[in-house]
């Protein structure tokens, strides 16, 4: 599981998915692999829904919201982490930009309430999605100045970017290779070292500089942010009870 998830064998995640304690309503890969800049020993993250049986909601005994699983394979550390649908679908509700990345991944094993969720998920996105990566974005580039290693670095510019596409034209794009447009022409050059080393140094761009277009960005998503056309408020609740419900009892 150490190649690049574009090339994902989905027969493989299929298979994992039927190994849950519960039915999965979709699996996705996540973190660098989804970001566009894996390394060659890098962890592979898992992402998914479960959905509890009704059994497990109503009743003194509630069933587990989030699981996670860790194995290896192939030598990779592998880490399956999911939520039950409700819980999933409050945080969809929230600012957090990181479960609308996991609904909205191309690279997802799929079902018929998946395909809805994806949907759905369109009324959840709004201006105050810039909050989260602003924040996710200032964490990492504060993770950098301690570490100096190119993944905290790519981390930052990968949710500098994916907060400012989102805000302009209200799509989710996790990936840093589809966001290179306007972005500091020494980010290629980056991911390729990194592509070599999970803790890869960095070597390259000055201090002064990555400052200089970390900043640029910086302001770049405040200014998307002020001047976006997405709503205040998410939409989709309704929906997302009624597939809830749907889901639940079917």
């Amino acid at each position: 599981m150490t190649r690049d998830m574009r090339e994902l064998d989905y027969a493989e995640l299929r298979t994992i998915m039927g190994e849950q304690p519960y039915p999965l309503l979709f699996a996705t890969v996540s973190g660098a692999h989804l970001y566009g800049f894996p390394s060659r020993d890098s962890d592979v993250d898992l992402r998914g829904v479960h959905v509890l049986p009704a059994a497990e909601v109503v009743g003194l005994r509630h069933g587990p919201e989030t699981l996670d699983h860790t194995w290896f394979e192939n030598e990779a550390e592998v880490d399956l982490v999911t939520h039950d649908l409700a819980k999933f679908m409050r945080l969809m509700l929230r600012r957090n930009g990181y479960v609308l990345e996991q609904v909205l991944s191309p690279l997802v094993v799929s079902t018929p309430e998946h395909a809805e969720l994806v949907e759905l998920a369109k009324g959840c996105i709004t201006k105050w999605h810039a909050h989260h990566y602003r924040g996710f974005a200032k964490t990492q580039w504060e993770l950098f100045g301690k570490k100096h290693e190119l993944k905290p670095l790519l981390y930052t510019f990968r949710v500098l970017l994916t907060g400012i596409n989102l805000m302009r034209t209200g799509v989710v794009q996790a990936d840093l290779r589809e966001l290179l447009d306007g972005a500091p022409a020494y980010l290629p050059d980056l991911m390729a070292a990194k592509a070599e080393a999970e803790h890869a140094p960095l070597e390259g761009p000055s201090g002064e500089q990555l400052s200089e277009d970390v900043s640029r960005l910086q302001a770049a998503l405040d200014e998307a942010e002020a001047t976006s056309v997405l709503p205040d408020r998410p939409t989709a609740e309704p929906g997302l009870h009624d597939l809830l419900v749907h889901a639940r009892l079917g």
